[in-house]
């Protein structure tokens, strides 16, 4: 199961980039602790700070998965998808498709319960993300604006944009949340 395999996925990507846990600190703006802590499986991250590791090793929240399982397919069975559950953002990610390293196209759903949220505060990525309520609703901070979104609604989210997703409602939402690196 992924939630075992985080933290040695993070040692993995770590030392495969011969990144030590001072240069990832660094990089990701968190503690050699806390990177450490969450090595270890002692620390639940928030979906928001996952993403600024991944990012900081160069790899997506999706390809991570990838390097946490050790595989990619075209073909992603239902009770196949590796899934990471994040405690303190009430959150549940699933990889829908990571066709490997090379590929631009991503795919996760993102499950958060009532009161559940991605991060404390909007971040960016450094991908551009399309958005679909496939399941409730969600509040998404874009930037400085709210926009409360239902089911079947949809957002395009530009790279760089600050954006947090919300669950202020007293049903679970599913978000499905396609990222692409932007063309150069």
């Amino acid at each position: 199961m992924i939630e075992e395999n985080l933290g040695r996925s993070l040692r993995r990507l770590r030392t495969q980039q011969r990144v030590s846990l001072r240069r990832l600190a660094a990089a990701s703006g968190f503690s050699a602790s806390f990177l450490s802590q969450v090595e270890h499986g002692l620390a639940s991250p928030s979906i928001s700070s996952m993403e600024r590791i991944a990012s900081a090793l160069g790899v997506t929240l999706a390809q991570f998965f990838t390097h946490a399982e050790d595989k990619s397919s075209a073909v992603i069975h239902a009770t196949d998808r590796s899934r990471l559950s994040m405690e303190w953002s009430s959150a549940e990610v699933e990889a829908l498709g990571v066709l490997g390293s090379g590929s631009h196209l991503y795919a996760i759903l993102v499950k958060l319960d009532p009161g559940g949220m991605s991060g404390k505060h909007p971040r960016s990525s450094p991908n551009d993300e399309f958005a679909f309520i496939y399941r409730g609703s969600a509040v998404l901070t874009l930037d400085a604006d709210d926009h409360l979104l239902k089911q079947g609604d949809s957002a395009v989210i530009p790279s760089g944009a600050g954006r947090r997703w919300r669950n202020e409602s007293r049903r679970p939402v599913q978000i499905l949340i396609v990222s692409a690196r932007p063309a150069r």
